[in-house]
This record gives structure tokens, C-alpha cells and sequence, in this order.
């Protein structure tokens, strides 16, 4: 039977035989690293761009970081369900591009704190690298136990509200979050790694891959941010 033909693009990774599978989930994380790699290109042009960096430090002050958070989360949704809503290859990658940047713009201050401020820019290397190593030990676990992790949804989102009200109550009243609150964070990243892996193998069809990538790196980026905020907060 040949699993190339349009009928089987519309089956979910899941339901097609195990080559298949493996190449639409070699084809997903060829993508992330990609992604990855694009984020490091933009975020380096950013970061040398002097009036770029003005405009991230300048929005991180008070209720202005409420609307760029805002307009992140807008720009998040908008890039999922375009890709997820699509079988447009274009459409796919218009919508990965414009997350890597909202991803890169959004990170703009906090890296420029962790570099030119607190002067260590080899921590964003081991946050790095230690994101990197929890996204694929979790990302294993996912793929080898083959467990459905969909249940994890009800969760993240109940989490994810705490959390967004949490930073809008010490935005507005000017309290810190703290360590423990980024440690949770990290938790909660990891779960929404397990979720977006489960969900490559139970929910996206195989011509998805780019779609599916989408969601791995968004999850990746999170974890990133919250574990380079711990370093942070150890200096």
C-alpha cells in the first residue's frame, strides 16, 4: 500500500504504518531545529539593532508589558490556527515565521538583561542547553510510551490562566513572581511538551508537519524563558 497518496495525508501519524510515522516525525523535528536556528538568527539581528532594543526594554515597563504580552498571546493564536487550519504548505510556514519572530521580539529584553546587564551571556547558553536536554528527555518519554497525554489539556489551560493572572496582578501591583513561580512555570512547560508530543502522533495528519512543529516550539520556548529566568535569578 503506498503511504504517499493524498488519502493517507489525511490520516493522523498514528493511524499510517510505522515508516511513515517515523519519517512525518523526522520531518516535525527537522522543522523545530529550523525554527530554533531561525530564532537564534532574528534574536542576534534584533539584539544589535540599538533601536529594537529600546523599543523591548521601553515595553517591559508597567502596564505597557501587559499589552505586548497581549499582543504575543494574539499573534500565538493566530499563528496555530493558521497553521492548524490549513493544508497550504505556504500558509504552514507563514504561520511558523511569524510565531519565530513574535518569539524573538518578545525575548528581546530578557536576553538583552541576561548579556548586557547582568553581564553573564554564557547563561543563555546552559539555559540553552538545558532546555534542550529536558525537551528531548520529555519528547522521548512522549514517543516511547506512545501515551495518549491529550488528558493534559484541561490542566494547561487551568494553569495557564493562573499563571497570566498572576503576571497581570504583579505587573499592576508591582510585586515579583519569584523563583518558585518560575520553577512552576517549567513544570508547566514540560507538560505542554508531553501535550504537543502526544498531540504530533494522535492529532496532526502526516502532510501537518509543519503545523505540528509549531507547537513543540512554542512549548520549547517557554520552558526556555522560565529556565533562563532561574538562572537569572540566582545572580
Amino acid at each position: 500500500m503506498d503511504y504517499n497518496t493524498p488519502l493517507d495525508q489525511n490520516l493522523v501519524a498514528s493511524q499510517v504504518s510505522v515508516t511513515e510515522r517515523a519519517t512525518f516525525i523526522r520531518k516535525t523535528y527537522l522543522h523545530v531545529a529550523l525554527a530554533v536556528l531561525l530564532f537564534i538568527v532574528v534574536e542576534a539581528i534584533f539584539l544589535s539593532t540599538p533601536a529594537i532594543v529600546k523599543i523591548g526594554l521601553a515595553m517591559t515597563q508597567g502596564m505597557t508589558w501587559l499589552l505586548v504580552l497581549g499582543g504575543f498571546m494574539f499573534a500565538t493564536s493566530m499563528a496555530e490556527r493558521w497553521a492548524m487550519g490549513s493544508t497550504d504548505k505556504n500558509a504552514q510556514y507563514g504561520a511558523l515565521l511569524l510565531y519565530v519572530a513574535a518569539q524573538a521580539f518578545i525575548f528581546v529584553p530578557l536576553m538583552y538583561m541576561a548579556i548586557a546587564i547582568v553581564g553573564r551571556p554564557e547563561m543563555v547558553m546552559q539555559a540553552g542547553i538545558i532546555t534542550l536536554g529536558l525537551f528531548t528527555g520529555l519528547s522521548a518519554v512522549a514517543l516511547l510510551t506512545r501515551k495518549d497525554f491529550s488528558f493534559l489539556r484541561t490542566g494547561l489551560m487551568v494553569g495557564g490562566f493562573v499563571a497570566i493572572g498572576l503576571i497581570v496582578a504583579g505587573t499592576m501591583f508591582g510585586f515579583h513572581l519569584g523563583l518558585w513561580f518560575s520553577a512552576a512555570m517549567v513544570l508547566l512547560a514540560g507538560g505542554s511538551i508531553l501535550y504537543q508530543t502526544s498531540n504530533m502522533i494522535h492529532q496532526y495528519r502526516t502532510n501537518q508537519y509543519v503545523a505540528a512543529s509549531l507547537g513543540l516550539f512554542g512549548a520549547l520556548m517557554m520552558m526556555f524563558w522560565y529556565i533562563l529566568q532561574i538562572f537569572m535569578s540566582s545572580e
